[in-house]
């Protein structure tokens, strides 16, 4: 009687089929668990954060829109009724348009011109070498550490000097020497991250350095420029210590100093809704400059990352 051996197994050759016993062992279940719970405590902590965020928005607004017998008796509450009044008495008895304008006037000049001599100034520090870079640039980095407070003297009397003071043009120049230092040094990092080949093959077509920058680098630094834009936007517009010692005109207010002026008047009067409402006026533009940019902001701060 013949007895049935069982082969011995091949060795495996090159470019067999892995079978099923080298696939590597599946995770424990603990850490899939661990993870699990990590997930679900970040995204509390989020959702709390965000409720902490959007529930004072909210009340603002709903606020704006009731009367001020409601906003004392029941202030948790929806409005019977939409008093649309209370923003057009802000708007006209309360000045907010004059304050409205002069804050997009001396906003819109000083963004402008920040970022168009910034993003110079952050150009030239991070693609050209010269004696004194490092210096001129550790001394824009300087001025990001130099506390506004301690300038203010100083600053009045050299505004008040140059006949500037209680103008437009002269709060402009001093919104933007003050947001040049982080402006710089944002950008400066963000060209650095931008591909030299490009400009290299403008300057071999025979682009100058100025077409160079304005048409060519300057689009590809447009994340930078968004993120960047959107920062200044956000102080100069929240501004209320420049201006307060620097415009004293009471026609040339910004919104910060009419707000406070406002609180101050209605106080007095017990208008609150008309209050809540150029409160709720004076915070639209910046959370519709977020709320349309905030891909671009993401975009900017992460480009050095992802380079």
């Amino acid at each position: 009687m013949k007895t049935t051996e069982t082969p011995a197994p091949l060795p495996a050759e090159s470019g067999a089929p892995i079978t099923k016993t080298d696939t590597p062992p599946p995770r424990p279940p603990k850490e899939k668990k661990e993870g699990t719970v990590l997930n679900a405590f970040s995204h509390g902590i989020l959702v709390l954060w965000a409720f902490m965020v959007v529930m004072p928005l909210l009340w603002a607004v709903m606020t704006s829109f009731k009367d001020d017998r409601s906003i004392f008796s029941s202030p948790w509450s929806l409005p019977d009724t939409l008093h649309f009044d209370n923003w057009s008495r802000a708007w006209t008895e309360a000045n907010m348009s004059d304050y409205f304008l002069n804050t997009v006037l001396v906003v819109g000049g000083s963004l402008i011109g920040t970022l168009v001599l910034g993003s110079m100034a952050a150009y030239v520090l991070a693609r050209f070498d010269f004696p004194g870079n490092r210096f001129i640039y550790y001394l824009f980095i300087g001025g990001m550490s130099f506390p506004i407070m301690l300038a203010l003297v100083p600053l009045f009397y050299v505004v008040n000097n140059m006949g500037l003071l209680n103008t437009i043009h002269g709060l402009i120049l001093v919104y933007i020497a003050y947001s040049l230092p982080f402006t710089v040094f944002f950008l400066t990092a963000f060209f650095r991250t931008l591909p030299t080949s490009v400009a290299e093959a403008a300057f071999v077509d025979g682009a100058s350095h100025s077409r160079t920058f304005f048409q060519i680098m300057l689009p590809m630094a447009k994340p930078g420029l968004v993120s960047v834009g959107i920062f200044n936007f956000l102080g100069q517009w929240n501004q209320y210590m420049l201006p307060t010692v620097l415009n004293t005109d009471p026609d040339k207010r910004v919104l910060t100093q009419g707000l406070v002026q406002l609180a101050v008047s209605q106080g007095y009067k017990g208008d609150w809704s008309g209050l809540f409402a150029g409160l709720v006026m004076a915070m639209l533009p910046v959370l519709a400059a977020y709320i349309i940019f905030q891909r671009q902001v993401v975009q900017g701060l992460t480009a050095g990352a992802l380079k």
